[in-house]
């Protein structure tokens, strides 16, 4: 018997999803083609438009967002003189998690890797020097990989600024590791041990 080509079409859009190879698309094409009712079909399509229309990122900070402005960045409650620095918006997620930060993000959009072709004009950087008015504290919150810690020792040496603390969350991250997939735990006691740079 030939090949069954009639799902190729989604699988191979299932296929562009992260972590997602061929046999897991094939998997979720015969069950959304076997068991989803049409109307959650339906809806999950209609959520997938939608939600890629109405998404941006912050005009302040860069995270995710369907505001112009983000609800951390206008919120009154937040510690306007402490920013942390983390490459995306599932860093921000994982640490608000926590409950244990109460200032701001900025959110780079990646970490410096030459290898890769990325370079400091590639990430949201020059934004960052124009929020310093008034801020006490950069927290650098970059994975402990050589990209995040290139990244960490750039920002370091463009703000270094006579008024402003520049620290790094420690204790508590593996070498190699990515923050999103650290414990609530484990990220509180890093962000209680942040260390501040020389």
């Amino acid at each position: 018997m030939k090949e069954i080509k009639f799902l190729d079409n989604l699988v191979s859009s299932l296929e562009k999803l992260p972590g997602v190879g061929k046999k897991t698309a094939q998997r979720y094409a015969y069950y959304i083609v076997e068991k989803m009712p049409l109307e959650h079909v339906e809806t999950l399509a209609e959520e997938l438009i939608k939600t890629k229309k109405n998404m941006k990122h912050c005009q302040c900070c860069g995270i995710l967002s369907d505001l112009d402005i983000c609800e951390i960045c206008s919120s009154t409650y937040r510690n306007h003189k402490q920013i942390m620095v983390v490459r995306d918006t599932k860093d921000v997620l994982a640490i608000e998690k926590t409950g244990q930060y109460n200032g701001l993000y900025h959110v780079l959009g990646g970490l410096i890797s030459l290898l890769d072709g990325i370079s400091p004009d590639d990430l949201n950087i020059d934004s960052l020097e124009k929020r310093l008015d008034g801020v006490e504290e950069v927290i650098i919150a970059t994975s402990f990989t050589p990209s995040g810690e290139t990244t960490a020792l750039y920002l370091e040496k463009i703000l270094k600024k006579d008024h402003l603390i520049i620290s790094r969350i420690g204790y508590g991250l593996p070498a190699g590791g990515d923050i999103e997939y650290v414990d609530e735990l484990t990220l509180k006691r890093a962000l209680d041990a942040r260390k501040v740079s020389k």
